[in-house]
Order: C-alpha cells, then sequence, then structure tokens
C-alpha cells in the first residue's frame, strides 16, 4: 500500500437503513448484499483518485439487538445501549471490511479496510440528557413501559401504536480515536470509522470514560470527522432517491439542488424530518471555525469551501476572530471555549453545532 497524502479525502456516510432494502430483505445475508452494492460505488470513487473514509449508521442494527434482549430476559442479561452501538460497529465494519476486500482484489487493488471502534465524547451536562427525544427498540404494550419506568428508563406513546423507549440525543464533542483514524489513512487504509454515530462516552471527574444510554447521529458525527481530519468531502448517502419537500403528500417535490438560503427556508418550514433528512441538509451546508486553530486553520475552512462549491454545493463558512481549536466545546481541555460566541452562535446553528446535533 501507498501512503495518501497528495490524494482527496472523502467522508462517505451510509445510512442504516441503506443495508435493509425493504421489509422482505433485513437477514445477515441481504444486509451483506447491499453493502455489497454500496462498495462498489466506493471502489470506484477510489479508482478515480480519492482516498475513502466511511461512516455508517446503526439504526435497524441497534434495535435488532435490543429486540434480541427484550425477548430473552427470562434467561439471559440485558445488552446496554453503548454496548449495542459497539456490537454494530463491528459487524457492519465487518461487512464492509470484507465486501471491500473482495472488490479490491476483483480490480487487482492493492488496498486494505480497517474498521475502528469509534468512541465519541459527549457532555454529560448537555441539556438533551433533560429531554430524552431518540426512539429506540420495540413499541411495547403500556404495562411493559410503565414498569421499566419504574426502573429508570423513559417512554413515549407514538401515535397509538404503543410505548417505545426514548434516550437522549447529545452534541459530539470529540472522536476519541481521532489519532489513529488519522494514522491509518496517512498509511493507506480505507478506514471505516463513527459507526452509529460512534459510541457515546463522558469523561469522569478522574479523567476516565464511561459509556452512557444515549444515540449520537451519524451525519453530524461524520461532518465532525470530516472537519477533523480535513477532508475534501462529504457524501452522505440514503435509502430515498433525491431530497424532497412536502414528503410523501401529494405535492411532493424532489429537489436536485437548492442554495443554502433555500436549505435554511425549507428548514423553517419544518419539510426536513429530525433524525431522518434533516441532519444531512444541516451537515451540508454550515461550519464555524476558529481563526486561531492550528488543527484546521482557516486556510484549510477556505479551501474546504472553494471545493466543495467547485463540486456544485453551496456551502457556508465561517471564520470566528479570536477564537481557538474546539471554542464551542464547553469545559475543554484547551481553555478555548469562548463563551460570547457559544452564546452567539449555538441558538443560530443549524448544522454542526445544532442543538439537534446527536
Amino acid at each position: 500500500m501507498t501512503q495518501t497524502s497528495q490524494k482527496k479525502l472523502a467522508v462517505v456516510a451510509l445510512g442504516g437503513n441503506a443495508l435493509i432494502l425493504d421489509n422482505q430483505r433485513k437477514t445477515i445475508p441481504d444486509q451483506f448484499d447491499a453493502v455489497k452494492e454500496n462498495m462498489k460505488h466506493v471502489a470506484d470513487m477510489i479508482q478515480d483518485g480519492w482516498t475513502v473514509v466511511v461512516t455508517h449508521g446503526n439504526g435497524p442494527q441497534v434495535g435488532f439487538i435490543l429486540r434480541r434482549s427484550e425477548l430473552s430476559l427470562h434467561e439471559l442479561h440485558p445488552v446496554p445501549l453503548d454496548y449495542c452501538g459497539a456490537d454494530t460497529q463491528g459487524a457492519i465494519g465487518y461487512m464492509i471490511q470484507k465486501a471491500l476486500r473482495n472488490e479490491f482484489k476483483r480490480r487487482a487493488m492493492d488496498l486494505e479496510a480497517v474498521t475502528v471502534v469509534t468512541q465519541v465524547e459527549v457532555d454529560s451536562q448537555d441539556p438533551a440528557f433533560l429531554n430524552p427525544t431518540k426512539p429506540i427498540g420495540s413499541f411495547l404494550d403500556e404495562e411493559t413501559a410503565r414498569k421499566r419506568m419504574a426502573d429508570g428508563q423513559t417512554f413515549v406513546e407514538d401515535a397509538g401504536r404503543g410505548w417505545r423507549q426514548v434516550v437522549p440525543s447529545p452534541k459530539p464533542m470529540r472522536i476519541v480515536e481521532v489519532d489513529a483514524i488519522k494514522s491509518l489513512i496517512s498509511d493507506g487504509f480505507i478506514v471505516v470509522a463513527v459507526g452509529g454515530g460512534g459510541i457515546p462516552v463522558v469523561e469522569k471527574e478522574d479523567g476516565d470514560l464511561r459509556g452512557i444510554e444515549a444515540v449520537i447521529d451519524k451525519d453530524y458525527a461524520s461532518g465532525l470527522l470530516a472537519n477533523l481530519i480535513d477532508a475534501d468531502l462529504l457524501v452522505i448517502s440514503t435509502a430515498v432517491e433525491r431530497v424532497a419537500i412536502n414528503f410523501k403528500k401529494p405535492n411532493q417535490e424532489w429537489l436536485s439542488q437548492m442554495t443554502v438560503a433555500e436549505a435554511e427556508r425549507y428548514i423553517q418550514e419544518g419539510h426536513f424530518a429530525p433524525g431522518s433528512m434533516l441532519p444531512k441538509i444541516e451537515a451540508a451546508i454550515q461550519g464555524h471555525m476558529a481563526e486561531h486553530d492550528d488543527f484546521f486553520p482557516p486556510s484549510a475552512a477556505m479551501h474546504l469551501e472553494e471545493e466543495l462549491k467547485a463540486l456544485g454545493k453551496e456551502v457556508s463558512i465561517t471564520v470566528h476572530l479570536g477564537t481557538g481549536h474546539a471554542f464551542m466545546a464547553p469545559h475543554n481541555a484547551l481553555g478555548t471555549q469562548n463563551q460570547e460566541k457559544y452564546d452567539e452562535i449555538w441558538p443560530q446553528a443549524t448544522a454542526f453545532l445544532h442543538d439537534k446535533l446527536a
């Protein structure tokens, strides 16, 4: 393998639902067939000169694990949510690695894929912990749900279909294994990382990490990763043909392109569902960068903006004067948090640092 410092770098984010083509094709072999098809396109990008980092969702797969856990509670221990995330990172990463290896072999490409089980740090004081909104697991009857609520879990009734557990969606602050990911990229590996948005962890007072019951949206985690590794392109793959307004309504309209102003208007009008299309739209149109940032300097931010525009994308990148790396991260170890900028940007942010960032 050769090092990739001169190649353009792309982060390709696959949706968890993109691995399940329909309700009749949910098995592991079915999912692997979908992965193989997706990896053909990734291999095409690599042959065209791109270095690619693959990220992926895991919503349906985590749901399967939770359902198996529910059905076996009479004789087996339950699986905590952070371990569900780790399990799916390994399983989906294995499918991606195997599919890429086989595709590389067919194309006589001397490359190797590797999966990094990735932890993503969140703030234990994030307001999302006071308002769990992300539904997980199966629908339950009210009696069962209330028993579990007595044990400290949170459930909501969902449109007459039953009760579902909801967990917090905190915003990501730091990708713990980012240096390892950078090293693997530099050494020529095709990296699979930040699966399912990463395993959410918080840092304890003694500096140790602790896994938590939460879900981080993979589109935003992928956007964060793209920034941290200085990617030239972020591609978000989904199971629908294109972005649409008035989705699944008689007046539905497919969109081939839109300006930043149009995207922001459509967001305000509620066309894009939280946890579905909204993160994809937000992750694509806005970035907030620091003036004094050795990790991602303003020149790199402007270069990224130019590259995306050259590819036909409209992107809004703002460099905030007088700020340093991680200035939006509360209590960061660098001591660079800028409270004034935090208060200014946070209510407005509709993308990487949006209050739905999870």
